[in-house]
C-alpha cells in the first residue's frame, strides 16, 4: 500500500516515521520543503519516492497520507488530499479554528475519506488502564516550564490533549463545561477546566509557568485510585502504593499510543473502513470557546 508522511519535524522523525518505516507491506513517500533533511532521513531509510510538494504526493497516487506539518499549513495541504480521494491521518490539531476544522470534517465526509486526529493519548496503555477503572472524579495536569504562550497556540497545539483525554476516559456523556483561564500581556500563563456529567468530574489543568514539564493523570471511584506520571509510570492506590514502571524495552512510541494510532488507521485504509473525525470536533470546539474567550481576556 502506497502512503505519504507530509511534514518531517522532530516529531514526525523521532515517533511516527518509525513506526511507518518498520510496517513490511508500506511504500512510503516522504514530502517536506526541506530538501536536506528529506534527504537525510530518505538516506537513514532507504526510501527513494521523496517531494517537496503536496501535488507530487497526489500524483504517486497514494491511498492515504499522515500530515505532520505546521498546524497552520493543515487546511491547505488536507483539503487537496481529500479532494483527491486520499485518507488523512492528521496531527492534532485539525486546524487553529473550529469553522476551518469543521470545512475539513464536512469535506472528508463529501469524499467518504477517513479523517483520523492525532489524539494518540486515547491509545496509550497507562490511559486505557484507566479507562477500564472507576471514574467518578479525573484529575488531568500538563504543566510546562516557564513557556506562556499566545492563547490559541498553547489551548489547540498542547491544552487540546487535556481536553480530549478527559472526554475520552468520562464514564459518560458530559452535559457541562465551565473553563477559567489566566493571561499576562497576551500571553496565556494556565487554564483550568472542568467537565462534568452524571456522577462524574473531570478537571483538566495547564500551567504554562511552572517549575517543570510534566503530565499527570488520575481516575477515583468506588474506593480505588490510579495515577499515571508522564504517560509511563503507573502508580495504584488500595491501602498501599503499588508502582509499575514501563519496561524497559517497550518503545516510546508505543508507550504514547502513537503505535497503536498509526495502525488502527492504517487498518481501516486496507479494510475500507472511513474513520470520522466528528467526535474530535466536539473536542475542538470546546477549545475554540477556552481560546476565545482567553483572546478576549487578553
Amino acid at each position: 500500500m502506497k502512503i505519504a508522511m507530509i511534514g518531517l519535524g522532530d516529531i514526525a522523525e523521532k515517533a511516527y516515521l518509525p513506526v511507518l518505516a518498520a510496517q513490511p507491506d508500506l511504500d512510503l513517500h516522504l514530502c517536506t520543503r526541506n530538501r536536506a533533511r528529506l534527504d537525510r532521513l530518505g538516506d537513514a531509510y532507504r526510501i527513494a519516492a521523496r517531494s517537496q510538494h503536496v501535488d507530487e504526493v497526489i500524483k504517486a497516487g497514494v491511498a492515504a497520507a499522515f500530515v505532520h506539518a505546521a498546524t497552520d499549513a493543515h487546511p491547505e495541504i488536507v483539503e487537496p488530499l481529500l479532494n483527491a480521494g486520499i485518507h488523512v491521518y492528521v496531527d492534532k490539531p485539525i486546524a487553529y479554528t473550529l469553522a476551518e476544522s469543521e470545512h475539513l470534517v464536512r469535506l472528508a465526509a463529501a469524499e467518504d475519506r477517513s479523517l483520523m486526529v492525532g489524539f494518540n493519548r486515547r491509545h496509550a496503555p497507562g490511559y486505557a488502564g484507566l479507562a477500564e477503572l472507576p471514574r467518578h472524579l479525573l484529575l488531568m495536569a500538563k504543566n510546562r516550564d516557564n513557556y506562556p504562550d499566545v492563547p490559541r497556540r498553547a489551548i489547540f497545539d498542547d491544552f487540546i490533549h487535556v481536553v480530549d483525554t478527559l472526554r475520552f476516559l468520562a464514564p459518560g456523556p458530559v452535559t457541562g463545561t465551565a473553563f477559567r483561564t489566566r493571561v499576562v500581556d497576551g500571553l496565556i500563563e494556565h487554564i483550568v477546566l472542568e467537565l462534568t456529567g452524571d456522577g462524574f468530574t473531570a478537571i483538566g489543568v495547564m500551567n504554562r509557568a511552572s517549575g517543570a514539564n510534566e503530565e499527570t493523570c488520575e481516575v477515583m471511584g468506588d474506593g480505588s485510585k490510579r495515577r499515571v506520571v508522564n504517560l509511563g509510570d503507573v502508580i495504584d492506590y488500595r491501602g498501599g502504593e503499588i508502582l509499575t514502571r514501563r519496561p524497559d524495552w517497550v518503545p516510546v512510541a508505543r508507550q504514547r499510543g502513537i503505535e497503536q494510532v498509526c495502525l488502527e488507521f492504517l487498518s481501516a485504509v486496507r479494510e475500507g473502513r472511513v474513520i470520522s473525525a466528528d467526535d474530535a470536533l466536539i473536542t475542538h470546539a470546546i477549545c475554540e470557546d477556552i481560546a476565545a474567550q482567553a483572546e478576549r481576556a487578553g
